[in-house]
């Protein structure tokens, strides 16, 4: 496992611990004083996965220009009351919104324009009541972030609406949510620090049963996280990309299982070592020449498949991955190095009030390492089953896996950024307020453009069309050339003054950033060709669909695309350095098949919870795509662990007996390993919105399922199955082993 050049490396290590220690505390006080964190670097919100080049954005930049002044915004104030809104109160909605489009409102000034709308007239579908509300659609230049914007209209409503008693007014839109999510992020992140320190604490702290151990752990991660997070930061801003801060929480999880499942493997090692009566240095050195080709071998495929991220055509993606290739790498080498350095320095104090080298027999020390040993361990009844019967064993994991992958089949994707705050927020009780009074989408309502030379000579044509999209399902109002869109909004509202474009105004009868409005739109799309041919509109019109129901179903098909291209390339990734370990071809392949189905079948069950159970219209649209690269990642990370031991155990003992019993062995450290991942991971559902509650989810029982089921039973029962096929086209598992000395 180690070879003279990994003790030599060890023992330098070791020698060098006192330096080494100082060493990564410096760097890390160093980077947290002089390098920016996450927020300073620039942040957006995790769920601003767009693309500036996509065609919504430019449809919406051609309508703001060819008609002088836009007609989508993304911040409204919303005014109710159930009782009805007077007269007067809605006079002075108008009067308001007229007086902040003339920049006459102090205190306002961010807001460049401002379209007051009521239901007044009270009709069905746009409607769903008669004059209980009325809208106030606040417009921005592009500098304006989502803070400011929600800012303003806060301080609109504060100075100038003052709604009295039983009068309901707030802020809401996809500006004002986006702030609203970095905010809950921000506010709730130094909890999932806490609950994640005290989960890998009392995890570690139990299964050494000592202080030491988990404080020699968290000592190992908080090096890594302080110098991730700021170096991440770094790069980011050095490069230009904004660097989302909601990143941070998934960060800490991540960093904290995988760096404490690498400190396990040490101490346990470690422990093992003392408790036979070797010496605190020798121990240490032994440890991690034993220990460093797989947890090197093990950060490099969780890294190199987060790195391919960097094909991604959405500039998050790019981000995203490299920052978690760049944190698993970070608590790679800080494992590798700081935890042995501690444990040479710190000896057996490390497992104090325990004394291995005291309390334990030898026979019981070289059970408890990780690592093979030429005793034959009790064998689990999980892997006694799987290696006795292995095809029931097979059939029955992939009959429970493919069962919770059906509910893949059923997923739908959609943007819930408002719906996915927590429900006392203003911001998410602003939208139900409005979906009260009108049809949802009119919070967020979806222009269309038509260009074409001279294409406004046409206005019989263009009221057809209108008439067309007015009576296609899901639209619950469609306003265009054949009226004014408001009353007393000049001409160029609809048709340009250039002659060469028209607009019309839709509003979705579902909410405009879910699954429903999401494929009513991409009906739309198909069906605009055909519309516009009957409508007897030039066969040289073009079209453009503007506004976040179109944003959204665009980045979901890029999101999508950019998911098809890249996991062919990961899982390529991750099957080359599986078979470069372990010198085969046959069996990365299995490994890698393996992996994908642990995701699915993850993805299926939290399909059928958030779906079926929870009733939501459907999961969040990025979340499907980090779980994937998460998680056949730290399936791979398993792979080494399981797959690794049993290779250097078919050096000493025929391959039937060296898959228990080294499965055995490692069926310990995997179940702990996906225990504490899949723990930390769950707490991301301590953030009070909808995508990391997904995340949180998705990614448990996926952990779960692969360590419980994939590593422990179906792995162990292919390889039993497949004998010495799995090292072909190498013949080391075909050959008798050597003698143990």
């Amino acid at each position: 496992m180690s070879g003279p050049h990994g003790s030599r490396r060890a023992r330098a290590i070791v020698r060098g611990r006192w330096p080494i220690v100082l060493g990564w505390l410096a760097v890390a006080v160093t980077v947290a004083l002089t390098l920016p964190s996450i927020e300073e670097a620039g942040s957006g919100a995790l769920g601003s996965l767009v693309d500036p080049h996509a065609d919504a954005i430019k449809a919406e930049l051609a309508s703001k220009t060819e008609f002088g002044f836009p007609l989508l915004a993304r911040t409204l104030v919303v005014e109710r009351d159930p009782h009805g809104l007077s007269a007067r109160r809605q006079a002075a909605s108008v009067r308001r919104a007229f007086a902040a489009t003339r920049h006459q409102l102090p205190g306002v000034q961010p807001v460049a324009a401002a379209l007051p709308m009521s239901n007044v007239l009270g009709r069905p579908p746009f409607s769903r009541e008669r004059s209980t509300t009325a809208l106030t659609y606040l417009f921005f230049r592009p500098d304006v972030g989502a803070r400011r914007r929600l800012d303003a209209g806060e301080r609109y409503i504060s100075r100038y609406v003052r709604p009295p008693r039983g009068v309901f007014a707030g802020v809401t839109g996809q500006a004002p949510a986006r702030a609203e999510q970095s905010q809950i992020v921000r506010d709730h992140l130094p909890l999932v620090e806490l609950l994640t320190f005290l989960l890998v604490a009392g995890a570690v702290g139990l299964r050494f049963r000592s202080f030491g151990a988990p404080a020699v752990t968290i000592a190992a991660v908080a090096v890594a996280y302080v110098v991730t997070v700021h170096v991440v930061a770094a790069i980011g801003k050095a490069v230009g990309v904004s660097v989302p801060q909601e990143v941070q929480p998934v960060i800490v999880v991540l960093l904290f299982g995988v760096v404490t499942d690498y400190a396990v493997f040490f101490l346990s090692r470690f422990r093992a070592l003392l408790g036979e009566g070797i010496e605190r240095r020798e121990a240490a050195a032994r440890a991690s020449a034993e220990l460093t080709p797989i947890v090197f071998t093990a950060g490099v495929t969780v890294a190199a498949a987060t790195s391919t991220l960097l094909v991604a055509e959405l500039d998050f993606f790019r981000t995203f991955g490299p920052g978690l290739a760049l944190a698993v790498l970070i608590g790679m080498i800080v494992a590798l190095t700081l935890v042995p350095a501690l444990l040479a320095l710190l000896g057996a104090a490390v497992f104090w009030p325990r004394r291995p080298g005291r309390e334990l027999a030898p026979s019981q020390a070289r059970e408890e390492t990780e690592s093979v040993v030429h005793d034959r361990p009790q064998r689990t009844r999980a892997v006694r089953f799987a290696c006795g019967r292995p095809r029931p064993a097979v059939l029955g994991c992939l009959a429970l896996l493919l069962a919770a992958a059906t509910g893949v089949f059923r997923l739908a994707l959609s943007d819930p950024v408002i719906r996915g705050l927590p429900a006392g927020n203003p911001v998410r009780q602003a939208y139900f307020q409005a979906a009260r009074g009108f049809a949802p989408g009119a919070l967020s309502p979806t222009v269309l453009v038509v260009s074409a030379p001279g294409v406004t000579a046409h206005r019989a044509a263009l009221a057809r069309l209108q008439r067309a999209l007015g009576r296609r399902s899901g639209i619950a109002l469609a306003l265009g050339p054949a009226q004014q869109p408001v009353r007393g909004v000049r001409l160029g509202a609809t048709l340009s003054r250039t002659g060469d474009a028209a607009r019309y105004f839709l509003v979705l009868r579902a909410d405009p950033l879910g699954a429903r409005a999401i494929g009513i739109v991409r009906r739309l799309q198909r069906a605009l060709p055909g519309m516009l041919r009957r409508a007897g509109l030039p066969a040289d019109v073009q079209t453009g669909l503007a506004g976040d129901t179109a944003l959204s179903a665009e980045t979901i098909d890029k999101t999508n695309g950019d998911l098809g291209r890249i996991a062919p390339i990961a899982l390529l990734v991750i099957f080359l350095i599986l078979a470069i370990y372990l010198r085969a071809l046959f069996a990365p392949v299995y490994l890698v098949l393996v992996s994908v189905l642990a995701f699915t079948s993850g993805l299926g069950v939290a399909t059928y919870l958030f779906q079926d159970v929870l009733g939501y219209d459907g999961v969040t649209y990025y979340v499907p795509f980090v779980v994937a690269v998460l998680l056949v990642s730290l399936g791979s990370d398993y792979n080494v662990f399981l797959v690794g031991r049993v290779w250097a155990a078919a050096r000493r003992r025929p391959l039937a007996e060296a898959i228990p019993d080294a499965a055995s062995r490692a069926s310990s450290a995997i179940t702990l390993a996906g225990l504490v991942l899949a723990g930390s991971f769950a707490l991301l559902a301590v953030v009070p919105d909808r995508a990391f509650g997904e995340i949180a989810v998705t990614m448990a029982v996926g952990l779960l399922l692969d360590a419980f089921v994939v590593r422990t039973v179906l792995v162990p029962a292919i390889m039993t199955l497949a004998g010495p096929r799995s090292g072909w086209p190498g013949s080391r598992l075909a050959r008798d082993p050597a003698p143990a000395a």
